[in-house]
């Protein structure tokens, strides 16, 4: 039951449900979120930890970047059903359209180094 909870609070939050279509999409890390979705790192990197605690995704590195992605094999079972429910739901929002455009053009952004 404490699973199940843990999901439904995820999905509570519109930010949250944004990311999860952004993420089922394709894989990004935090900038490219902060990019499609247009909102600050920390409200990126929060709402990303939130769903990564409910069992919606998993995190890897790719050099200087924390990818997230969509957890389909270790997933809770709750997470697994109701994200394949999304994949799979026609919602066309204007504001999934926008997020998904800005998507197609958002860029890993790397950490700025000084050359003497």
């Amino acid at each position: 039951m404490q699973d199940l909870i843990k999901v439904m609070k995820a999905l509570s939050d519109e930010t949250r449900l944004r990311i999860l279509k952004i993420l089922l999409e394709r894989e990004c890390c935090v900038c490219e979120i902060m990019q499609a979705l247009d909102i600050s790192q920390s409200r990126a990197s929060r709402n990303l930890g939130i769903l990564q605690n409910a069992g919606f995704l998993k995190v890897r590195r790719d050099g200087a970047w924390t990818v997230y992605s969509v957890d389909w094999q270790t997933a809770n079972r709750h997470a697994a059903s109701l994200a394949k429910l999304m994949r799979n739901s026609p919602i066309s929002d204007e504001m999934l359209a926008k997020d998904r455009e800005r998507l197609s053009h958002a860029v890993r952004i790397g950490p700025r180094t000084r050359h003497k």
